[in-house]
């Protein structure tokens, strides 16, 4: 039981209680007891007292005592168990049950003496100095013939009246303190069981503050606690339904926001960052805990942004933006709303990252005034002609017939341009059915090593394969593979000087068997590295050599549709390396 708790608030507060009335009932019947005790034993004594009187008005004469009145009054004090003593008018002692009449002192100023002489029986409490000890006197004055001839004093010790009085205190005291132990007992039964509801609900309160439902059991009580009971379950429940509800929210808000491609921060009106998801990290690359409660300067790094923000917040209505980072290059836009009514003062930013949409729009900008350019040339070209046969070039047939092969020649690259471009299409959507084997790396290369030779033995160009015969086989399609790697050899053909050498390599990467075609060519430069496999890019050095500029992208396709990946590694007058992995079989 906890100190504070209410329970021992209230067993303190009947136990105190309880002492202090049980505390002031024994002292009332103690002092009632012993006054009662007292006065009866007082009126006792003046009762016996007057029996004395009367005993030595009978016997003796007071006014020539004798040895007489000595034995009445030892007499008497044997059987009453009391001190007697007889005093004259005067306050000489006459007879003393105790001492001897001569070793006393005069009695005329003893209080009780003195009223009894005035004829008022009277009573008190002294100590006596004869006895050395607390003693009760009781005074009688003895009358005859109308006149105080002397006083009987009877006397007890108080020793006797205390020890009976400590008997009964004892009982009283003991019987109080039996009383009261149980009164408290049974005040912490009752008040156990009268808050032992209220404990239960604070116990579920508590751990409804630390995250668990709130669980109130049922009760049969009819009291207010059990009201008080049934209204907190009542409350519960409609608790932990809000709380579910939210929890589930709260779900459903942190995945959109752990899934977004967007960054997302919510910033204060203080220019401190509440809020950051996971593509904001990665985006800014930071984390929760360096970003939460810091500024949004230290979190974006970017000035475009915190000024974005700040507009948002001078003018109260939505900003956007659009910038360019370094030295990443990324191309964002900055979206800032003001959170008016929901989160007051705090404003939402959204960063887009639109390198990829900027980057394919490059791509089909280029894409178009690469099919324009490679339209145009040979559509000029036939145009030429055309105008040149109708100026009379029909009239000399040498001309004529020389004309029309160069037409013919025309038209058979604007018609392997169209091939180029179905075959791309059908491959990019999935149309082209793939007829995968096992087949070792050697025979796939082979082949199209084979069709190469004489084209590389005529560019004065050396040309080497370097492939063990122990390499695990490959899954692959040999046909399509032999059309990646005769346009891969064509390149590096076009592209070597005379002198140049070429050699194919393949070595084993996991679970995938890497190919190599690598030139020692004029290379590539790192500007044009990266865009090399879109569709009709070709680099400044490539133009003069002819071609669609689709080859590429048809064997990046390929290669992709078996399950493997093609990159290339080139330095500028350093040759060329063009890598593509195909999966085990």
């Amino acid at each position: 039981m906890q100190r504070h708790s209410l329970r021992w608030q209230f067993v303190i507060s009947y136990a105190l209680l309880i002492v202090v009335a049980m505390g002031g009932i024994s002292l009332f019947l103690f002092n009632f007891i012993k006054t009662t005790y007292i006065n009866n034993i007082t009126e006792n004594l003046f009762v016996n007292s007057r029996v004395v009187t009367a005993e030595i008005l009978d016997s003796t004469d007071l006014a020539a005592p004798f040895d007489s009145e000595k034995t009445i009054v030892r007499e008497l004090a044997d059987l009453l168990e009391m001190r007697v003593t007889l005093i004259s008018p005067n306050g000489a002692v006459i007879a003393e049950s105790s001492l001897e009449p001569d070793n006393l002192e005069n009695h005329l100023n003893r209080p009780e003496v003195k009223a009894a002489l005035q004829g008022t029986p009277t009573s008190a409490t002294r100590f006596s100095k004869t006895l050395n000890q607390e003693m009760l006197y009781a005074a009688n004055p003895i009358e005859k013939g109308g006149a105080v001839v002397g006083v009987v004093r009877l006397a007890v010790p108080l020793t006797k009246i205390n020890e009976g009085l400590t008997t009964v205190s004892g009982t009283i005291f003991g019987g109080t303190a039996v009383a009261t132990i149980a009164a408290v007992l049974l005040a912490g039964f009752l008040t156990g069981y009268t808050t032992h509801p209220l404990r239960e609900l604070t116990e579920s309160v508590k751990n409804f503050s630390h995250g668990s439902p709130a669980e109130i059991k049922e009760t049969n009580r009819k009291d207010e606690i059990g009201t008080l009971t049934r209204a907190f379950s009542s409350m519960a429940t409609q608790i932990n339904a809000q709380f579910d509800e939210l929890e589930n929210e709260r779900t459903r808000l942190a995945a959109v926001l752990a899934y977004m491609t967007d960054a997302v921060l919510i910033v204060d009106e203080d220019g401190q960052v509440q809020l950051v998801n996971p593509a904001a990290q990665r985006l800014f690359e930071t984390t929760e805990r360096n970003a939460l409660n810091h500024s949004l300067v230290e979190v974006v790094r970017h000035h475009q942004l915190v000024e974005l923000w700040r507009k948002c917040q001078e003018s109260g209505e939505q900003q956007i933006t659009t910038l360019e980072t370094t030295p990443s290059r990324l191309f964002l836009q900055g979206i800032a709303t003001p959170l008016r009514q929901d989160l007051p003062g705090n404003t939402l930013l959204v960063i887009q990252d639109l390198t990829r949409v900027r980057r394919l729009e490059v791509v089909r900008r280029d894409f178009v005034s690469n099919v324009s350019h490679e339209l145009r040339t040979p559509l000029a070209s036939l145009k030429a002609l055309t105008e040149t046969l109708q100026e009379g070039a029909l009239e000399d047939p040498p001309a004529a017939r020389r004309f029309l092969l160069r037409m013919e020649n025309e038209i058979d690259n604007l018609t392997q341009m169209v091939n180029e471009l179905l075959e791309l299409s059908k491959i990019e959507s999935g149309r082209v059915p793939l007829e995968r084997k096992s087949i070792s790396p050697l025979s796939l290369v082979n082949p199209a090593v084979e069709r190469m030779a004489l084209q590389a033995e005529r560019s004065g160009i050396e040309m080497r394969v370097e492939i063990a015969p122990d390499l695990p086989p490959v899954y692959a399609d040999p046909k399509r593979m032999e059309q990646v790697l005769i346009n891969l050899l064509h390149n590096a053909i076009k592209f070597t000087p005379p002198g140049g050498e070429i050699n194919v390599l393949a070595y084993l990467d996991v679970r995938s068997v890497v190919f190599c075609v690598r030139d020692s060519g004029v290379g590539i430069s790192p500007q044009d590295l990266p865009r090399i496999f879109e569709r009709f890019y070709k680099a400044d050095r490539s133009r003069s050599g002819g071609g669609t500029g689709l080859g590429l992208s048809i064997v990046r396709h390929l290669v992709e549709s078996h399950g493997g990946r093609i990159w290339a590694e080139s330095k500028p007058n350093e040759g060329a390396a063009f890598y593509f992995s195909l999966p085990v079989a």
